[in-house]
């Protein structure tokens, strides 16, 4: 790719692939294949560095059909997102057991969620937007022994992940449910909380969570700013009086970033 062009092509290119991948999604792994190589063509593209340049020329123009490419790139890729999980969880079910090149590189997020804000055994995460395949609830509570709740407000992706959970976790403490945040008494009870990346509306309910937390609670949001930001909704300001930045984890190799976020009254 040499130039700004090509890049804008190759931004409508992946628009249009999503678009008609999401559109053929019928319940089974009939266009599994197409969708995990789209899905990690374009994890790859976003994590490259050669990329960033035209990004910033782009931003710099300020133009309305370019900030709509991007809207419309940042819903269909976490719609894709969504229905990949889908996939993966139904493949499970078929004995299928192979991690795509996005599943890897969620995983090794993972790893570093909450940086020095440990999850224990004594732990209760909550995680919002758990998805069809609940990777981050397997991984904790198989690491750490924490109790892990998911929540999620997709009937399908619900079901797809309890079945993931007795396949791949049976015996821990993961619990799935269609519930919102004010729904759970267990919300209150949370040490720690995860937003997941495609959540669109993270920092409205991060808003929302204030008054339904405990004083201590940690929340880790992963988002994408920049080019990151055509993958992931992009970090927001907070209301310093609800909410303060205790760490932002800046992963260059990686699809998403995370930022921890402690309540005002708490956060040193």
């Amino acid at each position: 790719m040499s130039t700004v062009m090509d890049f804008t092509k190759q931004l409508n290119d992946f628009s249009t692939t999503f678009e008609q991948l999401a559109k053929v999604y019928d319940h089974s792994v009939q266009h599994s294949e197409q969708m995990e190589n789209a899905i990690n063509s374009y994890s790859h593209w976003i994590t490259d560095k050669h990329h960033e340049s035209f990004w910033a020329d782009k931003e710099l123009e300020r133009s309305t059909d370019f900030e709509q490419l991007v809207l419309n790139l940042r819903q269909q890729s976490s719609l894709c997102v969504a229905i990949m999980e889908k996939y993966r969880a139904m493949k499970l079910q078929q004995g299928e057991v192979e991690i795509a090149d996005y599943f890897k590189n969620i995983e090794e997020c993972i790893e570093k969620e909450f940086g020095s804000f440990h999850v224990t055994s004594d732990s209760k995460v909550l995680l919002i937007g758990s998805g069809a395949f609940p990777m981050t609830p397997l991984l904790i509570a198989r690491r750490t022994g924490a109790q892990v709740v998911g929540i999620d407000i997709d009937d399908e992706a619900i079901g797809l992940g309890q079945a993931v959970v007795e396949t791949l976790g049976a015996g821990l403490r993961i619990h799935l449910q269609k519930a919102l945040v004010q729904e759970l008494a267990y919300t209150k009870e949370a040490t720690h909380i995860i937003f997941s990346s495609t959540v669109a509306m993270k920092y409205d309910i991060l808003d929302q969570l204030y008054s339904l937390t405990n004083e201590h609670v940690i929340v880790a949001m992963r988002y994408g700013n920049g080019l990151k930001s055509l993958f992931n909704y992009p970090q927001q300001a907070t209301d310093h009086q609800k909410w303060r930045l205790v760490d932002n984890i800046l992963r260059p190799d990686d699809v998403f970033d995370i930022a921890l976020y402690q309540k005002a009254s708490h956060a040193g």
